[in-house]
């Protein structure tokens, strides 16, 4: 018996010391890896190195080849890629509900415009992006695609929260809360550029509003600056047919075609919405490589019209998910549920439920959105050598059973609320529901501040 107690742990040695050490091992009762093959693991585990994923597959065969430092298992959950929220104006947080239930151009020009002339500075900015990192890690979100104003400190939350973004300098055509002309503002997006060159959570990005609000030579300026340092462009596009109507009136061209024909669509790109595009528009984003941001609750609760995402996916142009700002175009930062709206609204609009099934809404979310901001090599999916950017989903609530289909319940059955851990670039930031690297309290507090500020401004 002393014999084989001895051979038993000199095989355990020698089996420990074939083991590759990783970091962290994550295991799950399901992994969906969103990778070429769509592969979905029953009993799958990741491994992570650092910033990186070193492998995915089976937990048995995970278990053999690596030692960790640290596990995270969790029996009853789905293990996924990290949320990818491809359109938000992230410190309009403060904003939420200020004013719902109207069009855009009266929600903007009546409310918004006014509201931000009145209340935004570097502080407002601080916190608000504050309340919308911690309200998309809670939820899942791993990247977030941002446009707004004093990026410069929206940057530096983002990198505190621990979350991965890509932060757009608003450019625009009248006087904004941090620089007062469109000069100034692509001045200091190069400064911002330059902060923020090789960044392993930040992109910046030059972020000119909309044709409607950005004089051509700053749209011009815009795409040069974002060619000269090689960094994404993001605009909105054909959000509403009252921009359409304009552009045609005022340009004999649709947006797209006069933001083509002024050369704003040569680069890396990211265009939100495109409710109203023509089938000629499509083809020129597809030539252009652009990416798209489909924001379906802002889409719907603006009456701005319903984007034509299946068409827009058929023809192979990559179209992520956003949630909008949260304002009153939207007024949460729940990818899940954009996921849900996404697949329903394609349906009623269309009267075929096959359109726009789960796995593909989900993939919209995920490696769509990532190749829409030009990212799938990085993230997007589950792959080994990819950033560990990965969420786990509890299946343990009431509205999680009983479960037939994994995509079935990530589209249509499971909430923000069921994320239990989130790691981003291989660091967890969501432990058990709760945020590692930002304290609520303050947070929250400081949001009621604001809320009275806010109010008193408006009377």
């Amino acid at each position: 018996m002393r014999h084989f107690s001895k051979l038993l742990f000199l095989c355990a040695a020698a089996c420990a010391r074939a083991q590759t050490p990783v970091d962290t091992i994550w295991s799950a009762r399901w992994v969906v890896t969103m990778d070429a093959q769509r592969r979905v693991l029953e009993n799958g585990a990741v491994a992570i190195v650092g910033d990186h994923i070193a492998a995915v597959g089976p937990r048995a065969e995970i278990d053999r080849a690596y030692r960790p430092q640290q596990r995270v298992d969790r029996t009853d959950a789905i293990l996924a890629p990290g949320l990818i929220n491809t359109h938000t104006h992230a410190a309009m947080s403060l904003f939420r509900g200020i004013a719902d239930d109207m069009k855009l151009q009266d929600w903007l020009q009546n409310f918004i415009f006014p509201a931000e002339a009145k209340n935004v500075d570097r502080e407002f900015v601080r916190w608000g992006t504050r309340l919308a990192v911690l309200e998309m890690a809670l939820s899942g979100t791993t990247t977030y695609t941002d446009m707004y104003y004093f990026e410069d400190i929206v940057a530096e939350v983002t990198k505190e929260a621990g979350l991965r973004g890509v932060l757009g300098q608003t450019v625009i055509g009248f006087p904004a809360p941090d620089f007062k002309t469109p000069h100034a503002a692509l001045a200091g997006t190069e400064t911002f550029f330059t902060r923020y060159a090789s960044d392993p959570l930040i992109v910046p990005a030059v972020a000119p509003h909309a044709i409607y609000t950005v004089p051509d030579d700053a749209l011009k300026a815009s795409r040069a600056l974002a060619d000269r340092y090689r960094k994404p462009l993001i605009i909105h596009l054909s959000e509403t047919k009252t921009e359409n109507d304009e552009a045609l009136k005022k340009r004999k061209m649709t947006p797209t075609a006069a933001l083509n024909a002024l050369g704003v669509l040569t680069g890396w790109t990211v265009a939100a919405h495109g409710v109203w595009l023509t089938d000629a528009d499509m083809q020129i984003l597809k030539a252009r490589d652009t990416g798209l941001a489909h924001n379906p609750s802002s889409n719907m609760k603006l009456a701005s019209g319903v984007a034509p995402v299946v068409k827009i996916l058929n023809l192979g142009i990559a179209m992520g998910l956003g949630t909008d700002g949260v304002a009153g175009s939207n007024n949460d930062h729940d990818m899940m549920e954009e996921i849900d709206l996404a697949a329903k609204l394609q349906k009623v609009a269309t009267s075929d439920p096959q359109a726009l099934p789960a796995p593909q809404a989900f993939a919209m979310a995920t490696i769509l959105g990532a190749r829409a901001l030009h990212m799938d090599k990085l993230i997007g999916s589950l792959e080994k050598d990819k950033r560990a950017d990965i969420i786990i989903v509890s299946l343990s609530t009431a509205h999680a059973v009983p479960m037939y289909n994994v995509y079935s319940h990530l589209a249509y059955a499971l909430k923000g609320s069921d994320v239990t851990d989130v790691m981003v670039n291989g660091r967890p930031i969501v432990r058990d529901r709760r945020m590692l690297t930002l304290d609520a309290r303050p947070i929250m507090a400081k949001a009621a501040e604001y809320q009275e500020r806010i109010k008193k401004s408006l009377r």
